[in-house]
């Protein structure tokens, strides 16, 4: 017994030595990816540079404490130290966490959380046993060695527990520009190639998609959820216009074709050919997006400063254009710094403005009266921007811009915006082969997560659209159809369509 009291702490100690090192070791040769790893954790996102530097110091350190026999019992306390802050930072992810990341490397690569956490209780026992062994023949030790391995174990917990409240919070409020990946958020269903690669996408309702396209703009593709081609129908639209830029766009069962340069806009029901005029000379656009059937949001230039802001059309109003100078803030000249994508979800009649320059969404309601802004997570909050002002009171941009956000579409209390930004810790090798939709909670203004999908034949993604069940994209010709897993899915919530009524009393 007396040679086990001897010789268990010390083959305890080297055991450490052999699994730190080795576990540091791994870790130095692939720190990209253990980076990566930390980033994409529930818990540690936010402080994934300091803990992948951390974590591989007090290893050495606690290894080199465990060599040298008259430190080696400060090295088992940092040792039960760092193997309870393991144990505690896998016991969240497993019962607390959003969801659970991909397994770490290393040594033990091949176990899986449940694993993970059976082992460091082992180790942490193993570590407990061997400091009492060492104190066995001084009793006034034991008490000491005691309150020693509570307080060790109650900080490192409170430790994990901090990082995780905190990392949560900055990851979701103020984020330092770390994404977290969804695990599985999507699968790969299917995918159809068209004739050209000018599709875009024109809407949907609760059996199909809607395509139109740019080289033949009168035209419209309606696809089923089984991704089979049901109708292609022509509009028919006054032909006596100087037509420079018409679009489509389907909402609740009817089309509409416009082009905010003539200004014109035509209605017709989706399955036939006929349109009629119901807006002309009302109002030049450059976006539209439809709120209803008499009313629509788009945004305009307005003399003598050319700046953009947004609108309200509406066709049944003896005032037909409300223009809403208040709403987008300029920075630098009021028109690049202002541009972005408008998106409209008719579920909670909600109209989203994401800017492209900038890490800001703005949430109104279907009047256009702003609600809420939203974060994204790049830490862009300003323009980077140079314009130049000719003499004929035009601006143009002197160097490239630094675009933030390509485009963005909402479904119910979902807005997924394309970034143009790779964040902190992210392997490029990865960015280049994908594109990244950063998916946020318009309704708690935070972030959820992000989704890679992979280019198509090195082309990047075209366009997006997102259902009930699916998220369809499209990339040159090439339309796929991404069904949402629970993973993704669980973030959005039900509910019935508001009224305009409604919605114009929120």
């Amino acid at each position: 017994m007396k040679n086990f009291s001897n010789i268990f702490p010390t083959i305890v100690s080297y055991f450490f030595i052999v699994l730190f090192v080795y576990a540091s070791v791994s870790k130095l040769f692939e720190f990209e990816r253990f980076q990566i790893q930390l980033a994409q954790s529930p818990l540690l996102s936010a402080y994934a540079g300091f803990v992948s530097y951390g974590v591989i110091i007090i290893e050495w350190i606690a290894s080199i404490l465990l060599l040298v026999p008259i430190c080696r019992r400060s090295g088992l306390y940092l040792s039960v130290f760092l193997m309870s802050a393991f144990t505690a930072y896998i016991f969240i992810i497993l019962n607390y966490s959003d969801f659970v990341p991909c397994s770490c490397g290393g040594i033990l690569e091949k176990l899986g959380w449940t694993e993970h956490l059976v082992f460091n209780v082992i180790c942490v026992l193993l570590i407990i046993i061997a400091l009492f062994l060492m104190e066995k023949k001084i009793p006034v030790r034991k008490s000491k060695t005691t309150i020693t391995v509570s307080t060790s174990i109650v900080l490192s917990i409170i430790l994990i527990i901090g990082m995780f409240l905190s990392s949560e919070y900055v990851i979701k409020k103020e984020n330092n520009f770390t994404r977290r990946f969804i695990k599985h958020p999507v699968i790969e269903h299917q995918s159809v190639h068209l004739e050209n690669g000018f599709y875009y996408f024109a809407g949907f309702d609760d059996h199909n998609i809607y395509l139109s396209n740019q080289k033949y703009p009168q035209q419209l593709l309606t696809m089923d959820s089984s991704m089979h081609r049901t109708a292609i129908t022509s509009a028919r639209i006054e032909t006596d216009h100087p037509y420079k830029n018409i679009r489509q766009i389907v909402s609740d069962n009817h089309f509409y074709i416009y082009d905010g340069s003539v200004p014109i806009l035509f209605k017709g029901k989706l399955g036939t050919e006929s349109t009629i005029r119901i807006s002309y000379k009302d109002a030049y656009f450059n976006d539209l997006k439809v709120i209803d059937s008499s009313r629509f949001a788009i945004r305009t230039q307005i003399r003598p400063s050319n700046h953009l802001v947004l609108g309200l059309l509406d066709i049944d109003s003896p005032e037909k254009l409300q223009l809403k100078t208040t709403v987008l803030k300029k920075q630098t000249d009021g028109l690049f710094d202002v541009d972005g994508s408008m998106a409209y979800e008719s579920h909670t009649k909600k109209l989203l403005y994401t800017y492209t320059y900038r890490n800001q969404a703005i949430v109104m309601n279907s009047s256009m009266q702003v609600q809420k802004f939203l974060k994204t997570i790049d830490t862009v909050k300003t323009v980077q921007i140079k314009t130049t002002k000719l003499s004929d009171g035009t601006y143009k941009m002197k160097a490239p811009a630094l675009k933030v956000n390509i485009r963005s579409v909402v479904y119910k209390n979902l807005l997924f915006v394309q970034s143009n930004l790779m964040g902190r810790h992210e392997s490029r090798k990865a960015w280049k082969k994908s594109d990244v939709l950063d998916v946020y909670d318009i309704d708690s203004q935070s972030y959820v997560g992000s989704i890679y999908i992979f280019k198509k034949d090195d082309h990047t993604l075209n366009d997006i659209i997102v259902t009930e069940k699916y998220l369809y994209t499209i990339h040159n010709n090439e339309v796929t159809q991404y069904k949402m897993t629970k993973a993704l899915s669980q973030y959005i919530k039900s509910g019935k369509p508001k009224t305009d009524q409604q919605s114009r009393q929120h």
